[in-house]
């Protein structure tokens, strides 16, 4: 027996079944374009979690949670009116009563039904494939599953050697297990790459310690002997593995199609038509479960195009329509760069073909050209992307190729213009394929006041899908700024004419010693609080001086000044140096007498140190001379430099353990800890592959093997979270160290004012190749210089709270009034959890009425 639910509203009603990426898109075209007040929207999801972003879903496994990749929290659908449900499940679709029947056995009607029901990953029917510890990659749900699986096993094995395979190999990788890939066809992602690409990066991802296994069929999953599964393979051979994750491709979720019947394809997928009307009038579908001229587009782009049309259909707008999408891709995949452009297999009748392939850097490149050579036709890119904007471009537009055209997928020679300029690039040319944004569309915005790559993206979207058009997106708006006149400036600010990098290089070779005689010499005016304390980072990682002096004391934000983070109430932090994570009980027994005797609030942190919080500006110079009687050091929280080197137990204690972690992070922590640098840096060290120090999140993360130490530089945690990329394998510790000095020193010495590690690295041009090319090879020839100038810092080091103790002018900073030596009665604490907090405005109310 079903119920029937009824909404009290004389508006047509529009249900949409699913709340995918696609669904939720558009529901945003429909709001964008005042559907919510022509129809009365109703959204069911199945899963529990509104859309959130799947392109990214790997890196829920590197740092980022269901929050960070929610595509909506609800708000914008009830400020508009839109009805959703989580957990809900439309099981049939009676066409005839225009009613949807759900899985708990309620109905509804509808006027106008969007099906956006995506697909659902395909596993091959093969003996055991239901067993325990086997998994699909889909959901944040599926996740969360091999999550917990991978935490008490070793052994992993992705079935499926796809674009969604290797996403999900390097996810099983990221989670510390031993991974293998095992791939039926004859190569790895057979519809992207040719023969040969297939192979290099083969090559590629085995050398990152991912097993292949391609031209494999599977024929049975049984018990194993050494692990939970022994996979039989077709060939007599086999492998054994504790957790099978399944990704074998996916099969459009057409099965309501099937029960209503709509027209499906042979193969599966709702046949809609230009509009992404079904067979059905008023039944639309669109995404992954919709087939158009026999094709099912199974990336985000295309399924925004269909939303846009049928969103514009239904509001009228008939010339609105899809018309097939490009299937073009760029991908990082296990760090290994990978691009598809158009007839990547070269089928087309009379087609030519350009290859370049450089087996030392595992590049391979190949152009598909017209017979006439004058179109390109596809292309093929494995190892280097740096390529692909160009040649999507060419492709496209239908842009003539220049007549040396193998000249677009040949190394950059001295003097010789390679690329494609922007202002090559046609009106219509697609910048953002994920959004459908055009070079014009970004013009207009530009023209309409948005002058900056953040303005435009905000105004048209461009750049906020998958995020691989970011380079180019920045080239059209700079462009169009500078057509328009607007001068697109480098300048640190308007005292100097230089950029951040120029001016290290002034201090460094002219030997300038304090922000009045840089000034002076190279600047004008009398400074701001852009060019200060930007100059004031470069003289502290140059000379090493301390920075309270008195001819820089200017030139520090409020945290520098006072050696100390600032609180919201006005207080300090107190955070001591505990290289590697490691403290002896005495000095822990200290800790806490010290917070005991001055009343604050004490917390573990995640970089494994203790913090302190709660102290007045008078009190830091006390607690400080207690710290440093009991051996501790500043541990320079306050500034931008090293903060911490995290890290596991290692050999010494664990019995995963390859190599004494413990060690090498208190040795790095000891050598890098006075360097200043343009942003923040953290560390960790891992002592087995299992990752427990989370190194791959660090701006410089060492990971134990079992031939030495594995190197990731220019990771990150924080707002916009990366993953660090594997620089160099099986270090000695010598070279380790070094290559980690070259590293750091580049970075300070060329990157801009506040920029993290992560995006320098990716703004060189050449990235993470031409870093090594620097670090490794010593392209420059700076490798002497850089090592030198990082043996200067270790040597200088100093702990800056035991100079200003020994400091009498120094210590008269750390008053909390010029006038007045009593306490800020601003500053009020209230107990919570058995240790103090800083009282909410309220409470603070509260509490002078009680005095009162």
């Amino acid at each position: 027996m079903t119920s029937t639910v009824s909404f009290l509203n004389t508006k047509p009603h529009l249900v949409v079944i699913g709340n995918g990426m696609v669904g939720h898109h558009f529901v945003e075209q429909m709001i964008d374009q005042g559907g919510h007040d022509t129809f009365q929207i109703t959204v069911f999801g199945e899963e529990s979690y509104l859309a959130y972003d799947r392109v990214h879903l790997s890196e829920y496994f590197t740092g980022k949670g269901a929050a960070d990749l929610a595509m909506t929290d609800g708000t914008l659908y009830s400020e508009h009116g839109v009805r959703y449900f989580t957990n809900s499940l439309v099981t049939e679709i009676d066409r005839e009563a225009k009613q949807l029947i759900l899985k708990d056995g309620k109905s509804l009607s509808y006027d106008k039904l969007v099906l956006a029901t995506g697909s659902y990953p395909f596993v091959p029917p093969i003996p055991g494939h239901k067993r325990d510890n086997t998994f699909v990659y889909r959901t944040l749900d599926d996740l969360d599953a091999i999550r917990a699986c991978a935490k008490q096993v070793t052994r992993g094995t992705v079935v499926g050697g796809g674009l969604l395979g290797l996403e999900a190999a390097n996810a099983l990788k990221n989670l510390g297990l031993e991974t293998s890939v095992v791939e039926f066809a004859p190569r790895l992602m057979p519809v992207q790459l040719d023969e040969k690409g297939g192979a290099v990066l083969k090559e590629m991802i085995e050398g990152l310690d991912v097993k292949v296994y391609t031209d494999t069929a599977t024929k049975e999953v049984v018990d194993g002997e050494s692990a939970f599964h022994r996979m039989n393979f077709a060939d007599g051979s086999h492998l054994e593995t504790d957790l099978i994750l399944f990704s074998a491709g996916i099969r459009p979720q057409d099965a309501l199609a099937h029960q209503s019947g709509l027209s499906v394809g042979e193969r599966g997928g709702i046949s809609v038509n230009n509009h992404c009307q079904t067979s059905d009038e008023d039944i639309y579908a669109i995404g992954e479960c919709a087939l158009w001229n026999n094709r099912i587009f199974g990336l985000v782009a295309p399924g925004y195009s269909m939303a846009k049309s049928a969103a514009g259909h239904l509001m009228g707008d008939a010339g609105v329509t899809f018309t097939g999408a490009d299937m073009s891709t760029k991908l990082k995949l296990l760090g290994c760069d990978v691009g598809s452009v158009g007839d990547a297999h070269a089928q087309t009748q009379g087609c030519k073909v350009f290859v370049y392939q450089d087996e030392i850097s595992q590049s391979y490149r190949k152009m598909v050209v017209s017979e006439d050579g004058k179109k390109l036709l596809g292309a093929v890119l494995v190892g280097d992307n740096s390529y692909y904007d160009t040649l999507l471009q060419y492709y496209l537009n239908a842009i003539d190729l220049p007549e040396q055209a193998q000249a677009l997928i040949l190394p950059a020679m001295a003097d010789v213009p390679v690329g494609l300029g922007v202002d090559a690039l046609p009106a219509t040319a697609s910048i953002c394929s994920c959004h459908n944004v055009s070079k014009q569309d970004i013009n207009d915005a530009v023209c309409s006041g948005a002058l900056s790559v953040s303005d435009v993206k905000g105004t048209t979207n461009a750049g906020t899908g998958c995020g691989g058009c970011a380079a180019l997106l920045k080239k059209v708006v700079d462009n169009e700024l500078l057509a328009l006149g607007v001068e697109v400036s480098t300048d640190i600010c308007e005292h100097f004419a230089y950029t951040r990098q120029d001016l290290y290089n002034l201090v460094k070779i002219g030997e300038i010693k304090t922000f009045s005689e840089l000034l002076k010499v190279h600047g004008k005016g009398h400074g701001c609080e852009i060019c200060k304390p930007a100059v004031g980072s470069i003289l502290a990682s140059v000379w090493n001086d301390y920075v309270l002096k008195k001819e820089h004391i200017s030139l520090q934000d409020t945290n520098d000044r006072f050696l100390a983070n600032m609180q919201k109430d006005g207080t300090y932090s107190i955070v001591p140096r505990i290289p590697g994570g490691e403290i002896t009980p005495d000095r822990l027994i200290v800790l806490g007498e010290v917070a005991k005797e001055y009343g604050l609030y004490t917390k573990v942190t995640g970089g494994q140190r203790i913090d302190l919080f709660g102290a007045t500006l008078p009190q830091l110079p006390e607690i400080w001379e207690k710290l440093i009687a009991a051996g501790f050091e500043t541990g320079q929280a306050y500034g931008k430099s090293l903060r911490t080197v995290k890290s596991c137990v290692g050999s010494t204690w664990c019995r995963y353990g390859v190599n004494d972690s413990m060690k090498m992070a208190i040795d790095l922590e000891n050598r890098y800890k006075g360097l200043r640098s343009p942003h923040k840096i953290k560390f960790a060290v891992s002592g087995c592959t299992r990752e427990c120090a989370e190194a791959q999140s660090k701006d410089i993360g060492v990971i134990a093997t079992e031939g030495g130490w594995n190197l990731y530089v220019c990771g990150n945690g924080g707002m916009k979270p990366r993953h660090g990329d594997l620089f160099a394998k099986d270090l000695d510790d010598e070279t380790l160290v070094k290559y980690i000095d070259r590293v750091l020193m580049f970075y300070t010495k060329t990157a801009d004012r506040l920029q993290r590690t992560s995006v320098w690295m990716d703004g060189l041009e050449g990235g993470l190749d031409y870093l090594k090319e620097v670090v490794i090879n010593d392209k420059l020839g700076l490798c002497v210089e850089l090592e030198a100038s990082m043996q200067h810092v270790v040597n200088t080091f100093q702990c800056e709270w035991k100079t200003t103790l020994e400091d009498p002018e120094a210590l008269k900073t750390f008053r909390q009034f010029v006038n007045y030596e009593g306490s800020d009665s601003n500053v009020v604490f209230v107990e919570e959890r058995d240790q103090m907090r800083p009282a909410t405005e309220s409470e603070k109310q509260q509490l002078i009425a009680k005095v009162g």
